[in-house]
């Protein structure tokens, strides 16, 4: 038998809480067709059926050995919270995820969240609101940590949120550097809010859920799995308006991310490394195959992600010149004047095909300039380093 729990009269709400809290404990993230019951029939109906028509089925199994006090006793202990799709903090953008699937290993999956697990001071639907995902591989480079952390500094004293996921190498140095910017960071975990995975991370997992936000499909106590992280995956790449991925092998799980980012639509970016490097094989396949964007900066990202004609970066121009402010008969008499010897002006004029008279205003204009001087016979020469 499923736990059913009276709610405060009047609370509707409160009865949706408990039966999605149920079912997100009673099925795996990603679980494509729970989601679609739970669509067709609402989150009530469908726990309810868990101990009838349903019973025999594995959510029912599971179903029957949850206990909803003790999952909410656990929520509290840690300080977490539990939020669901119409609570102020819920993030609408996931629910772009209620259409979206991918097949994995012969398994789809899919589904927007049925409801979320909080624990951390920050508020998951304003912070998410101007976020940007950026992911990468556990074995990262010194290059890869350097530019994951310097990336997300920037990212974050520009205003955005960064959502990673919390494991080793570029997921760190991404929480790492968006904190060291004085910004907000989204972590976003494939087991309990309140389990350390991995451990070695233990002190960033304190630093998030003290100054921070770590959220997950999972409750209290629940452990990672593979199909668990991929289905975190999805939750990283829906929350962000963007997914930037540094450093990735070719069978990393970030490739994962920017799939699920591109099935959302999500703008899509990677960072460039060195070419003799393993990890860099997948980023410049991002950008080979024109999946994502090439990025180097976060003044870079930002104009991706922004709305049209917002955050837009100055036209990028190499150092100007003189010769830059030259008109055309100018130029044209600056050419023909050559770096020895020394030309009259009536040979640069029949040098050029111009006029005496254009060619001497010319002259004048470009000995000002520092560009041209005359010789000790009458000649006009270049000035020396006036030419690169």
């Amino acid at each position: 038998m499923t736990e059913t729990v009276t709610p405060t009269p009047g609370t509707v709400t409160d009865v949706e809480r408990w039966a999605r809290m149920g079912l997100a404990c009673a099925s795996e993230p990603a679980d494509r067709a729970l989601t679609r019951l739970v669509t067709d029939e609402g989150a009530v109906a469908v726990w309810q059926s868990l101990s009838g028509a349903r019973r025999d089925t594995v959510w029912g199994r599971r179903a029957a050995g949850v206990r909803l006090s003790r999952v909410q006793r656990a929520t509290d202990q840690c300080g977490a919270r539990f939020i669901v799709p119409g609570d102020p903090e819920w993030a609408d953008q996931l629910g772009d995820l209620a259409e979206a699937e991918l097949t994995i290993s012969e398994k789809t999956m899919g589904g927007a969240p049925l409801g979320l697990w909080l624990l951390g001071p920050g508020h998951l639907k304003l912070w998410a609101a101007d976020s940007v995902a950026v992911v990468g591989s556990r074995a990262a480079t010194s290059y890869g940590e350097t530019v994951a952390a310097d990336l997300c500094a920037e990212l974050a004293g520009r205003g955005r949120t960064v959502v990673s996921g919390g494991a080793y190498g570029i997921d760190a140095y991404a929480h790492r550097g968006a904190m060291a910017g004085g910004g907000q960071t989204i972590c976003v975990l494939a087991n309990g809010v309140d389990v350390g995975y991995p451990r070695g991370n233990n002190r960033l997992f304190d630093a998030l859920r003290s100054e921070q936000l770590i959220c997950s499909e999972l409750p209290p106590g629940d452990h990672p799995t593979r199909t668990r992280f991929l289905g975190r995956n999805r939750v990283i790449a829906a929350l962000a308006a963007g997914t930037v991925m540094v450093e990735a092998g070719m069978r990393s799980g970030a490739r994962n991310t920017l799939s699920w980012g591109e099935e959302l639509s999500r703008r899509l970016m990677a960072v460039p490394g060195p070419i003799t490097s393993a990890l860099s094989a997948n980023p410049h396949k991002v950008i080979r195959d024109r999946t994502g964007e090439l990025v180097t900066t976060a003044a870079e990202v930002c104009e991706l992600v922004a709305p049209m004609g917002q955050d837009l970066l100055p036209l990028q121009r190499g150092r100007s010149r003189v010769l830059d402010g030259l008109d055309e008969v100018q130029r044209s008499v600056f050419e023909a004047v050559p770096g020895r010897g020394g030309l009259s002006a009536g040979e640069l004029s029949a040098r050029c095909g111009l006029d005496l008279m254009s060619v001497l205003d010319a002259l004048a204009e470009l000995e000002d300039t520092g560009l041209v001087r005359r010789t000790d016979r009458g000649g006009w020469k270049l000035e020396p380093g006036s030419v690169g």
